[in-house]
């Protein structure tokens, strides 16, 4: 006997199902099922993966066996209408279970699960009868389990409800509505009451109603989890769904019984019921095998009618002309055989769909010829125009010109609309079309970048072009292509979230109840790597495995279930930058649902399974760097009346090639990590080219040829190559292959190999395909062997023709470890060099636009305020006469904090009061400023933390002046606002007085009482916690070198632990916040948490260490701390590490017991005798001067060493006795920002 499930829960039906689609296949494939059906709660999630999961298996190793997937939903119907959304009764819906049986069933499938998620979402989406009446065509229902409308109604009484119901349904969808029955036997007493016994009644009854209206039953059992053993690790997913502990006796709980069952399980089942199981086969048999492949749904392009429509060209061109123009080649020439030709033409949708790509290509062609010129000029070289003809005749015999059109399209639509978009990203920069249409500003031409790197005339797949835009403007170009081609055919794509090794474990840890420290000690074990999994984190951490042994049950449990979990999915989300765009409605071909917060949809199948559908993908990314292009061009209109082209920067500009020759590279896109900036420094790079090279080489494998990059750049490494005819490939990069199109290139040169070919080389390198590595190198050797000028050469330099080629394809084999596509890099060196120039030429613009668009990322601001000072740039507190939003650069080229950048300051107050600032003039005084505001947006406490940010500060009060009370009640900001609110309201008064004669007169000036300024501490204190940073001053700025030589950072110890594993060192920071308490024994504890320029870290202190330290226990105190990195003393686990104290002391003394001496690190070919006399003069002689004065005083001097050094590698170490400098803040800072000696404190 055959039976087929058809109720069925995968994970996607989220955080209540635990059965794995490949888990569900091999299951139901060992047991011999014909079928499988996939019936998730109200969604279509895992639809494609599992018909892709069942084609993968029933073609590649299941033929025989074969297995037939059927798709479906169990649907939540609404009881009144989906529209709904009030009354208690439709909170739910009542369950059912819907399979599509053919192409038109899957497709009416889909309308109703979009449907249900963008109509009738209410708790669950909802679809109601009237939907199914529009949308039942090809469709099986079956009724469902004690939730459907069958059940529901028999178990209330209502048994004519009930047969009226099943009525409907049969009358609807005739032989294809079924009744479902099933048995979930418990021993448990409520859940038999609840469960089972009402499954009994309501199998009792069907039996009749099948009986009376000719119905057939079938039965089924709830699948939610795969084998009998995993009903716990349900039990724990249906407590994280509901937040809920396992021993909560009123959470929800199934009978266990929901299980996979095998057909003789099914079948020991239904005893009394042969015919529920027998009549699955009938459902099995009735739904058709249909595809839901298809060719690209391109969108239809609009095309001006002065060109033609396709009617004038199915008049102008037959069907023979179209047959020539889309199997030959460019040339005309014939490359296909006639069964080939005619392949060709029906993959590309036969004759009909010709007329509408030739059009499409045709007025592709009129706007890159346009393009030429404007790129090219007049007269373009004949070696362009083959290569632009090339393209465009791929692009039209592939299909894709209206492709094409509708990237350029919207791209010139964003640059319109001011938009900064990006110069290109990846592979379709090497497309000289795509340059001369404007999608990309890279000319590939000049770069050596190659079409088929992006579309290989041999493989046919689509286009893929990723387009940066700025953050905000990625929004503006969304909302212009939703509007273009409509909202119904524009789409986000979604996400799956799953539960990983480390979540998984933490997730069933809080269901059992598993110590909080157990649990993190558990999922510290597994190791930090991408896509871990408890499989990996066995074999790389065995003490983890051991675990599923622990004497604590409760720690076993944890890794079982764990197993068992992982990868569930456990939310869904939104694709960073993924868009789908369809020729038609998107529910014609795929089901959708809304996104959160965003009138535009998201798809229900995520990226990997839309596009073989045909729809087309795009990727449409927001550039954080783009958007700090964009800012800084604003600040440099704004400041410097200058409107500026970042597409227009000269590429040779002298200023930019030497900050990049400096390092001075923070801030900077690809180009600010240390070692970046360390490479630059010895490359000195003059030329756009060696920033290209260096992209690509900054990464791991590359890496190591970056000396020998070096080297030959300056001459002191020669530059050799294996054959003449591979110079002018390798000439740029200094003989060294660098880039994948550099070998795409030579195979074509050395081996003669087709554009196809090289580009199928470059793939087969870098995906170890070594069947295809073996087969091209026959090719190549035998191409290489026919080259009359590769011979000639070899022989010319002595080399064996045979030896040199095996030479040679090593070298690639080896490379192709590690190779970088070329267009990538052009790309992002492009926009490197924008920003570097940008640095250079307009600085304090630059890192203001920097300091704005990173905001929320406090360790980035700190960056870029050090480096602001660095640079000799002031960054000023906000001011209500000079602050806009973000940072701006005033007149004098400093840079002010942004009014908007203040918490609890609005955007609207902002507005407002820059509007009246710019209206009618700046603010006189700080009386004035208070008549002239807008009380309707800003109120009291927008003003107060304007004040505390120092927005007030140049009206001549300091801070504390304006929170100071003067009485019980109120504050001097509460009297302000009071004649501020007083003024305006006479004002109006007194203009009512010109035509009603009322009297106006004017209000007194409230007295500011003169108090003592907050301290330094105080005020910073506070800046902090509204804008986020230390602004005027940071509370360890005095120990700021200190801590910077002698001290790791906070963050770094957070972060890494383990890297200093046994290892002393000394941390330092000023106390932010503390507890202190006793344990459940009655012990005294404190926990201390310090913080420093990187970040935060906690210290708790327990017994002596407690009783030892409590003294720092005070809140501002800044304390260095001496500790060793180790094992925690009551852990088993060895990666639990802790930071030991062993001692602390006040940050103060922190010179006094910590440094030896100080050492000048000196270029002695920058050094100059100006330098020389100027460091004595300050540091040294005035020194001396100073002590001899102040010969009472704490002697703070210290011993002065020398290191001199050269670019070679020399160095000499010259130590001193008697001079000595003086420790001082002025000698830090003077080193600190010099560039030809540099201060290291010993």
């Amino acid at each position: 006997m055959k039976f087929t499930h058809f109720h069925v829960h995968s994970q996607y039906s989220i955080l209540d199902g635990a059965a794995s689609i490949p888990g569900l296949i091999d299951k139901a494939l060992a047991d011999g099922m014909p079928a499988l059906s996939l019936t998730d709660h109200g969604n279509m999630f895992g639809a494609m993966e599992f018909v892709n999961a069942i084609g993968k298996l029933f073609y590649d190793t299941c033929r025989k066996k074969g297995i037939k997937p059927i798709l479906g939903c169990e649907a939540y119907v609404a009881r009144v209408s989906r529209f709904n959304k009030e009354k208690p009764i439709d909170r739910s819906g009542e369950h059912l279970i819907i399979l599509a049986k053919n192409l038109k069933g899957y497709r009416n499938l889909v309308k109703l699960t979009s449907a249900a998620f963008v109509d009738g979402f209410y708790y669950r989406p909802r679809i109601d009868k009237e939907l199914l009446e529009k949308h039942h065509e090809g469709l099986i229902i079956s009724s469902a389990c004690l939730g459907g409308e069958i059940d529901q109604k028999i178990m209330a009484g209502d048994l004519e409800g009930a047969e009226k119901a099943a009525q409907w349904y049969k009358d609807l969808l005739g032989d294809d509505y079924y009744l479902e029955v099933m048995r979930h036997p418990t021993t448990d007493p409520k859940q038999r009451a609840e469960i089972y016994d009402n499954q009994e009644l309501c199998i009792r009854e069907k039996r009749k109603i099948a009986q009376k209206l000719n119905i057939k039953i079938i039965a089924t059992n709830d699948v939610h989890f795969l084998n009998a053993e995993d009903a716990e690790a349900h039990d724990l997913l249906i407590c994280l769904n509901t937040r809920k502990d396992i021993d909560d006796p009123n959470r929800m709980r199934y009978t266990r019984q929901e299980w996979f069952k095998t057909t003789q399980e099914m079948v020991d089942l239904f005893p009394d019921l042969p015919e529920a199981i027998e009549n699955t086969q009938e459902i099995t048999e009735k739904v058709e095998i249909y595809e839901l492949d298809s060719d690209p749904l391109m969108p239809v392009f609009p095309i001006p009618p002065e060109l033609g429509t396709e009617e004038e060209y199915r008049e102008k061109f037959t069907q023979e002309d179209l047959f020539n123009e889309f199997t030959r080649d460019e040339k005309g020439n014939v490359v296909l055989s006639e069964e080939e030709a005619n392949k060709k033409i029906k993959k590309l949708g036969g004759y009909d769909r010709l007329y509408r790509i030739k059009l499409e290509a045709d007025y592709l062609k009129e706007l890159t010829m346009k393009g030429v010129t404007k790129r090219y000029g007049e007269n373009p070289s004949p070696e362009l125009m083959e290569r632009i003809i090339f393209e465009l005749h791929i692009m039209k015999t592939m299909g894709f010109p209206g492709y094409f059109l509708i990237v350029q399209d919207f791209i010139q639509a964003a640059r319109e609309m001011g938009v900064i978009v990006g110069p290109g990203r990846g592979s379709a920069a090497g497309s000289a079309v795509a340059y001369c249409l404007g999608i990309t500003n890279i000319d590939p031409v000049k770069y050596d970048l190659l079409f088929e790197r992006f579309l290989n005339p041999d493989r046919i797949s689509l286009p893929d072009i990723d387009v940066d835009f700025d953050d905000a403007g990625r929004q503006q170009v969304l909302e212009w292509v939703t509007q273009k081609y409509g909202a119904d055919k524009v789409a986000h794509i979604v996400t799956f979230g799953s539960m990983a090794a480390k979540m998984a474990i933490k997730d069933v840890a809080r269901v059992l109840k598993l110590d909080l420290a157990e649990s993190n000690r558990l999922a510290k074990m597994v190791p930090e790597a991408p896509k871990m999994t408890l499989k990996k984190a066995y074999k790389e951490n065995p003490d983890l495995e051991k675990e599923k042994n622990s004497p604590n049950p409760l720690i076993s449990k944890t890794i079982q279930f764990a197993e068992t979990l992982e990868g569930s999915v456990r939310q869904t989300g939104v694709h960073a930058c993924g868009i789908l765009i369809s020729r038609d409605p998107l529910t014609d071909h795929i089901p959708i649902m809304p996104t959160e917060g965003e009138s535009l949809m998201t798809t229900q199948y995520d990226g990997h399974f839309v596009e073989p559908i045909g729809l087309i993908k795009m990727d449409f990314l927001g550039l954080r760097t783009l958007s700090i292009i964009k800012t800084c061009l604003e600040n440099i209109k704004k400041s410097k009346h200058i409107t500026l082209d970042e597409n227009e920067i000269p590429l040779d500009d002298e200023e930019t090639f030497k900050l990049f020759s400096r390092g001075d590279t923070t801030g900077l896109f690809q180009f600010e990590s240390p070692g970046m900036k360390k490479h630059l420094r010895a490359l000195q790079p003059n030329r756009f080219e060696d920033l290209v090279a260096m992209n690509a080489l900054y990464r791991p494998g590359p890496m190591e040829y970056i000396p020998q990059f070096i080297k030959r750049k300056h001459g002191e490494e020669p530059i050799e190559y294996d054959h003449p005819m591979m110079e002018p490939y390798l000439k740029d990069t200094y003989g060294i292959t660098v880039y994948q199109e550099q070998v795409m290139l030579q195979s074509r040169a050395l081996g003669n190999f087709t554009r196809g070919m090289s580009d199928t080389l470059r793939k087969a390198m870098g995906k170890k395909q070594f069947e295809m590595m073996a087969k091209l190198k026959g090719q190549f050797i035998e191409g290489c062997k026919n080259n009359p000028e590769f011979v000639k050469g070899a022989k010319e330099n002595g080399k064996e023709v045979e030896t040199l080629v095996d030479k040679i394809w090593g070298d690639w084999e080896a490379f192709a470890s590690y190779a970088f596509n070329k267009s990538h890099s052009v790309c992002y060196a492009y926009i490197a060099y924008q920003t570097g120039f940008l640095k250079a030429h307009y600085p304090a613009e630059f890192m203001a636009a920097n300091l704005s668009n990173n905001l929320s990322q406090i360790e980035k601001v700190t960056v870029f305020m050090d480096e602001c000072k660095r640079m000799g740039l002031k960054v000023l507190a906000p001011d209500v006469n000079e602050s806009d939003n973000d940072f701006t650069v005033n007149i004098h080229g400093d840079i002010r904090f942004g009014m908007a950048a203040i918490k609890g300051v609005g955007e609207a107050a902002v507005e407002k009061i820059i509007e009246e600032r710019e209206k009618n003039g700046p603010y006189k005084d700080v009386f004035d400023f208070f008549e002239r505001i807008d009380y309707k947006c800003v109120n009291k406490k927008t003003l107060e933390n304007l004040i505390i940010a120092g927005g007030l500060d140049s009206f001549g009060f300091h801070r504390a002046q304006y929170i100071q009370p003067v009485d019980a009640v109120s504050t001097v900001l509460d009297t302000l606002v009071n004649f501020g609110q007083k003024n305006q309201k006479d004002s109006m008064n007194l203009q009512v007085s010109l035509f009603g004669g009322m009297e106006g007169y004017e209000v007194a000036r409230p007295n500011i009482p003169h108090c003592e300024p907050w301290s330094d501490l105080e005020k910073s204190k506070r800046e902090k916690e509204l804008i986020g940073i230390y602004l005027t001053s940071h509370p360890l700025d005095s120990y700021k070198l200190e801590i910077k030589a002698m001290c790791t950072p906070l963050e770094e110890l957070s972060g890494n632990m383990e890297a200093f594993r046994e290892k002393d060192i000394t941390i330092a920071g000023i106390i932010v916040n503390m507890r202190q308490g006793k344990t459940k024994k009655g012990n005294d504890f404190g926990i201390l948490t310090i913080e420093d320029f990187s970040g935060t870290y906690e210290l708790p202190f327990f017994g002596e260490d407690y009783i030892k330290y409590r003294n720092y226990f005070i809140l501002e105190t800044a304390i260095y701390i001496r500790g060793r990195v180790q094992t925690k003393k009551w852990s088993s686990d060895p990666t639990d590490l802790s930071f030991n104290i062993q001692s602390i002391d006040l940050l103060g003394v922190i010179g006094d017991n910590l440094i030896k001496s100080i050492t000048l690190l000196v270029d002695i070919e920058q050094l100059n005798m100006e330098t020389l006399n100027e460091i004595n003069q300050q540091f040294i002689q005035s020194q001396h001067a100073n002590n001899a004065e102040k010969h009472t005083e704490e002697n703070t001097e210290v011993p002065l060493n020398f290191v001199l050094y050269d670019k070679s590698g020399n160095n000499v170490k010259m130590f001193s006795r008697s001079c000595k400098i003086n420790r001082s803040r002025e000698l830090y800072e003077y080193f600190e920002n010099n560039d030809v000696i540099k201060m290291k404190i010993n």
